[in-house]
């Protein structure tokens, strides 16, 4: 036997013969789900096993097969049958065993991450060895052992994580996760350990690995996200020489259609200070309809401001979100944003930034897109008050799994020294698309220095997790065909990596609602500024006020009975929804601030995501069904 290949398992919401049964004369009058007991809002859903068929009525024996892994409503059980219907619209489908169903209670899903730099995903067959694994004190050298063996008779382990990447936000696949328990090693390392089932979303005809030979067509975009404040011309002078360097070498050669430039400019707010011209300015787009070299005279135009801003930070999260947003990185395969700048970035509370997003917001945006982030920072001695403030935004900005934090400091700030850290990595990453696609172009200068040696070991890390997330995009990889198996969210090697996210699938219903809480919390905490004993009454007023239940929230005691209950129970460390007015008290006012502070942030967090629509998905890929957004929980409130 070997392991499971990856094969992907048809869930289309129901099968067509369930719209026959309906014409055979089941009832359609609306109605609505059951709800899962002890709840007021959600609704009971199943995921349908293999083999299970659908029957006009209870105990009818003819039935007609469901396709594995249906998600669906229940609206009636009985005498060992369900009721089932594909959307809460009342719109009823017929019966089926409810021994054929699992009850799916949580809408919380499994995302895999990027699997360079760390071991594939192992699903094991039974709880206790999951458990087991997680205890024991060589965990690393067991499941070194456990992946040798697996695919032999007797192994614990029913299947492996593809090779390949899946990115769930391109290719939307189901893992969905009926139970999650955090488990904390004698190390003091929590990982989750999580009970899934493997569905792919939509029926597609995939091979069981990509072609390598498909890297021929793989193209890299590098956009610079630069700071064009008054100090900076001659860094914008030195990227300018590095950009002509490259695409000097590019040349006419084969590699010469792989690889594209752009540049984004900014600066700060203009209100107060119209002479800095724009915040933001998308000098140049990569453009692959264009030879290499038009990019030359869009960024001759780039010029440093010839006035000073109102502070030292600027707008960089503007900047970035540009090169996010404006640039179709869906044409290549290497996504690479460089942002330099000798400041700190305007954080969301700051009323000058234009974006009102902090560094996990745009992250998270980033990480949507497939982008990778990277920094460099001049450390120059007129910023030394703002060095470690600046060192630990874009230390965190940069992280990107096993590759670390991709964030590079110039000491010093000389424009000498910039030049070698951004001809570096320039070099490191044109030499890893052109390595990618095997078409090496000579001239490209070597590594020479331990820093460049440890900046190339990181860009490898990040071309190789491109280079997974294309050819998982090309070859239509899907997830493993698990019935039902065990896993954990963290890398048996690594545990520091994490190896699937956990997110939950929220309808635009359930995140405008979230949202709307979120104002209330956010109201109320600024209108308690001036008295915070005042705040647990503002959000008793402000909840009653709109609750179809005003009692039920009239002893409010902790924030998180306001939010919706599609969040109770799930596996995160939450900031508010745990928060009792005693609590809140005990805070101080400089805690409480940052407290409401991370709420606005988040609200425009969900305000990207909800203006984002071909980021949202539904669970059997056809028009008209009900959308979901897989909300990683570290975006939760």
């Amino acid at each position: 036997m070997t392991p499971r290949r990856i094969l992907l398992l048809a869930s289309a919401a129901l099968l067509p013969q369930m719209a026959q049964a309906q014409q055979r004369g089941i009832r359609t009058a609306p109605r609505a789900p059951l709800l899962i007991p002890g709840k007021t809002t959600l609704f009971q859903r199943v995921i349908m096993r293999p083999g299970a068929t659908l029957h006009a009525q209870p105990t009818a024996p003819q039935g007609q097969p469901i396709a594995g892994f249906t998600v669906a409503h229940v609206y009636a059980r009985r005498d060992g049958w369900i009721e089932i219907g594909r959307e809460a619209d009342g719109q009823v489908q017929g019966w089926v065993r409810e021994d054929r169903a699992i009850d799916w209670r949580h809408t919380m899903v499994g995302a895999f991450t990027n699997p360079a730099g760390r071991e594939r995903t192992m699903f094991l067959r039974d709880a206790d060895s999951l458990r087991g694994l997680l205890a024991s004190p060589s965990m690393t050298q067991d499941a070194v052992a456990l992946r040798a063996a697996a695919g032999q008779p007797g192994s614990p382990v029913l299947a492996l994580e593809p090779e390949t990447f899946i990115d769930i936000q391109r290719n939307f696949y189901l893992l969905p996760i009926l139970e999650a328990e955090t488990i904390q090693r004698r190390d003091g390392t929590q990982m989750r350990a999580l009970e899934v089932i493997s569905a792919p979303a939509e029926l597609r005809q995939a091979p069981t690995q990509a072609d390598p030979s498909r890297l021929r067509d793989f193209r890299g975009g590098i956009v610079f996200v630069i700071d064009s404040t008054v100090s900076m011309q001659p860094y914008i002078d030195r990227t300018r020489e590095a950009i002509r360097r490259i695409v000097g070498r590019i040349g006419d050669s084969a590699v010469r259609d792989n690889f594209r430039f752009g540049m984004v400019a900014y600066r700060a707010d203009i209100s107060a200070r119209p002479q800095l011209e724009y915040v933001t300015r998308l000098v140049a787009a990569p453009d692959l309809s264009q030879p290499p070299a038009a990019i030359l005279p869009a960024i001759e135009s780039v010029q440093a401001a010839t006035v000073s801003t109102e502070q030292f930070d600027e707008d960089a999260i503007a900047g970035l979100r540009v090169a996010i947003d404006q640039v179709d990185w869906s044409q290549f395969g290497g996504r690479y944003v460089v942002l330099i700048t000798d400041a700190g970035a305007l954080d969301a509370t700051d009323p000058k930034s234009q974006t009102r997003l902090g560094i996990p917001e745009i992250k998270a945006l980033a990480e949507a897109r497939g982008v990778a982030l990277f920094a460099i920072h001049l450390q120059t001695p007129e910023g030394r008050s703002n060095h470690a403030g600046a060192r630990a935004q874009y230390t965190e900005l940069t992280r990107y799994g096993a590759a670390g934090s991709l964030y590079f400091p110039v000491p010093g700030g000389s424009p000498q020294a910039f030049e070698q850290v951004v001809n570096g990595l320039t070099n490191a990453l044109f030499r890893q698309v052109a390595d990618t696609v095997g078409r090496p172009v000579g001239g490209v200068e070597p590594v020479r220095t331990p820093a460049a040696e440890r900046m190339a070991q990181q860009v490898e890390i990040v071309a190789t997790a491109m280079r997974l997330a294309y050819l998982g995009r090309e070859g239509g990889t899907t997830a493993p065909d698990v019935v039902r198996s065990f896993t954990t969210d963290r890398d048996l090697r690594d545990p520091t990596l994490a190896a699937l996210d956990v997110r939950v699938l929220l309808t635009r219903n359930q995140l405008s609602d979230l949202s709307q809480a979120l104002t209330r919390i956010l109201d109320a905490g600024l209108a308690g500024r001036t008295d915070p004993r005042s705040f647990f009454g503002q959000l008793r007023a402000a909840f009653a006020a709109t609750a179809r239940d005003p009692a039920r929230l009239g002893n409010l005691a902790r924030v998180g009975q306001a939010l919706g209950e599609y969040l109770d129970g799930l596996p995160y460390q939450s900031q508010v929804m745990e928060l009792t007015e005693q609590e809140w008290l005990a805070m101080g006012a400089a805690a409480q601030r940052e407290l409401i502070n991370g709420i606005e942030a988040k609200l425009r967090l969900y305000q990207e995501f909800a203006a984002r629509p071909d980021l949202w998905v539904t669970l059997d890929g056809r028009p008209g069904g009900e959308a979901f957004f897989p909300v990683p929980l570290e975006a939760l409130p």
